[in-house]
């Protein structure tokens, strides 16, 4: 299979071009234009009237269990059937000029031409990455289901063992964030300070202060080759702040390399873009922004939130990005159009957390209800609400596995050479290798961890969504949660200073 890109996907001649497509389009439009309509038509309010008027063109006056204002519904309805066939609008309601006028009028900011070449950029980055994962679905959905079923039970047995390790005091006031680098091995968290520390783990040793910001940090992320192929001298950490400023960090260095200010008010979660290109930041001016890391420009400034924007987090492809508001409404908007994707409208309460699942098309979203929702992008609706803590919900974690481990070969048992049967065991050796992999690929999006004021963290399967382990903290509130990519340690940060470490029993650290 060729590598999609844009313009593979542009000169696709299939894409939306068959006839079948452009009529099911037409059909779509049309329902939309006739129920925008539908919405404008001089109706009766008295169900009296309501019923005449249906008597009148020939419908029943009445059904079976129907309501009043199901009888007017249904009265829209056939009216708006009747105009659209007969293709003149006598009967809609005349508005005033200027509720007309206000009503049509669409509004657009002009894009710049870096915003433009960076969209362009998004859909080359993004397209071979949902092609690969797709395919790699493809193959996951081929794996037999006592296969699963082994993987699941494997998977699960090691996170419910899950146990504290250790505490310690990270800042002098509390820590709103914690990250695990790509190597796993250092923690960077963001303090109500304004400091943000680097740590070694499991030791819990400070590598770095990095200090920067004049007020309280809300949010911190790893450039996605950090730590891992990305220099030290360059850009591989970015912070947001309560001063207003997005700070990007080296590793070498206690001053931030750039300095990014735009935002009017105080920024919360950020995030960087998978392809450590973008960052985009959450702020209580009730947008979130896009951010060129290479140029330090302000690229986009997204509006679309009644309230303030608390969480920001793009998609593993690259190609989407998730954001969630105090207003109780999330939004996943299509980075490479602009266009919203798909509106998380459920909780009652702000969303304080939100994060895709490896799998590219679920969502799970914390919010002050403390409830966790878990959405369907391919059906456009909430698939699961997780009753989660009894307090707010600070945030929310899939596992990512990351790149494949070594696995230790499996010890031979001595009678498979005694039998002088070696090509066997080398046979089995081989099997075994390949059940690793498949087995270490499957997992990535199996579970997800959460953190609430309620002092506790919990650990959920994340396609039958029940409670595998709950975690407690020294804090009656945690602040965050973080997975390491090899799924060995996890680590919460709490509103009394500190930040905890948690790890299988079985595993040495």
């Amino acid at each position: 299979m060729s590598e999609l890109t844009y313009d593979s996907l542009m000169d696709d001649g299939n894409y939306l071009g068959s006839e079948r497509a452009r009529m099911e389009n037409k059909v779509i439009l049309d329902e939309l234009e006739r129920k925008k309509k539908a919405r404008n038509l001089a109706v009766p309010t008295d169900d009296n009237k309501v019923k005449a008027r249906l008597r009148e063109i020939g419908e029943p006056i009445t059904l079976f269990g129907e309501r009043a204002a199901d009888r007017r519904d249904r009265l829209i309805y056939v009216l708006s059937q009747i105009n659209a066939a007969r293709g003149d609008d006598h009967t809609m309601e005349e508005a005033s000029s200027e509720e007309s006028e206000e009503e049509g009028e669409e509004f657009y900011t002009e894009g710049s031409l870096e915003l433009l070449q960076a969209r362009r950029n998004l859909a080359e980055f993004s397209l071979p990455r949902a092609q690969k994962r797709v395919a790699q679905q493809r193959i996951d959905s081929k794996i037999p289901l006592g296969r699963i079923i082994d993987i699941r039970k494997k998977v699960f047995a090691g996170v419910k063992r899950f146990s504290n390790i250790g505490s310690q005091i990270g800042d002098e006031r509390p820590i709103s964030q914690v990250r695990f680098a790509p190597n796993n091995k250092i923690l960077a968290t963001g303090s109500w300070s304004g400091t943000v520390k680097l740590w070694n783990v499991p030791a819990c040793t400070t590598i770095r202060t990095l200090r920067g910001h004049g007020d309280r940090v809300g949010g911190v992320a790893w450039h996605p080759q950090a730590t891992l192929t990305q220099e030290e001298g360059l850009v591989n950490l970015v912070s947001g702040a309560g001063d207003m400023c997005v700070n990007l960090w080296s590793l070498n260095s206690d001053a931030p390399l750039s300095v990014m200010k735009g935002h009017a008010d105080r920024i919360c979660r950020v995030a960087f873009h998978p392809s450590g290109n973008f960052v985009a930041s959450a702020s209580f001016d009730t947008t979130w922004r896009l951010w060129d890391v290479n140029s330090s420009k302000e690229l986009l400034l997204q509006e679309g939130h009644s309230k303030e924007v608390y969480a920001v987090e793009f998609q593993g492809d690259g190609a989407l990005i998730a954001s969630g508001g105090l207003d109780a409404v999330g939004r996943v908007w299509d980075l490479r159009t602009g266009r919203t994707a798909m509106v998380l409208d459920g909780h009652v309460q702000g969303i304080f957390g939100i994060d895709f699942s490896p799998n590219g098309y679920q969502i799970a979203t914390g919010a002050g209800d403390d409830t966790i929702r878990i959405w369907d992008m391919r059906s456009l609706k909430a698939l699961y609400t997780i009753p989660a803590h009894v307090s707010n919900v600070s945030d929310v974690r899939f596992f990512r596995a990351g790149a494949l481990p070594s696995f230790k070969p499996k010890t031979e048992s001595a009678d498979v050479f005694m039998n002088g049967i070696a090509e066997d065991a080398d046979a089995d050796k081989s099997h075994d290798a390949e059940d690793d992999i498949q087995e270490w690929k499957y997992r990535s999006g199996l579970y997800l961890a959460s953190s609430g004021y309620d002092g506790y963290v919990k650990l959920w399967s994340a396609d039958d969504w029940q409670l595998l382990r709950t975690l407690t903290t020294d804090s009656g509130k945690v602040m965050s949660v973080d997975l390491t990519s090899d799924g060995e340690l996890l680590a919460s940060s709490t509103y009394n200073r500190n930040f905890q470490l948690f790890a299988p029993e079985d595993v040495p650290v």
